[in-house]
């Protein structure tokens, strides 16, 4: 599994230091979000024993982690507010190459790839916050445990990908996806949100 092409820019670090209420909220969006998302493999690949156990546990997981956030929300005096459209999600989306019936479903293995490049973006965040947060602050653990469990989501999706498909058109295409992700991500504005 190959690493991320390029770090989220300091000043990225810097806007959501300078309000973090508003990365609360957008963070609990994508987590109730990532939850939705585990759902809706379960319901699109019954088939899949496997793969449909991990999805299930994932979105148990994510949306402990939303209440997690919530709470932490509801602590600080704010109120969650309605989900907005992630632009970095749906530039990613718009990777996904449609399955033509014949030969490997390529549909299916760009969603388990965005996955675990969405994942990894998410470790790499995470973890640049639980960094950048002042010893002592009491949300440096909770990030720092949330950024390791973005990075086993991420060999998750990777690994069911190598379960159901060849290794080198795995690796292939999770590094074309890497590049382009790079890409997404450093052509969006800066904005104190998860992506």
């Amino acid at each position: 599994m190959k690493p991320l092409k390029a770090p989220s820019p300091q000043a990225w670090v810097e806007a959501v230091l300078a309000d973090f209420d508003a990365f609360l909220l957008d963070h609990a969006a994508a987590e109730k979000k990532a939850s939705g998302m585990a759902m809706q493999m379960v319901s699109h690949y019954p088939d899949k024993p496997e793969l449909v156990k991990e999805m299930i546990d994932l979105a148990l997981e994510e949306m402990s982690h939303f209440r997690q956030v919530a709470q932490i929300i509801y602590q600080r005096g704010l109120q969650l507010g309605a989900d907005a459209k992630d632009p970095y999600v749906l530039n990613l989306r718009k990777l996904i190459r449609k399955y033509s019936g014949n030969g490997p479903d390529i549909y299916f293995l760009d969603r388990l790839l965005i996955g675990s490049v969405i994942e990894a973006r998410g470790c790499e965040r995470f973890g640049r916050i639980a960094e950048a947060l002042p010893a002592g602050h009491e949300l440096k653990g909770f990030y720092n445990a949330i950024a390791r469990s973005e990075s086993e989501h991420e060999g998750l999706f990777y690994q069911l990908a190598l379960k159901y498909f060849e290794q080198e058109m795995v690796e292939a295409r999770h590094d074309a996806l890497l590049n382009a992700e790079r890409d997404i991500m450093l052509a969006l504005p800066i904005r104190p949100i998860l992506h």
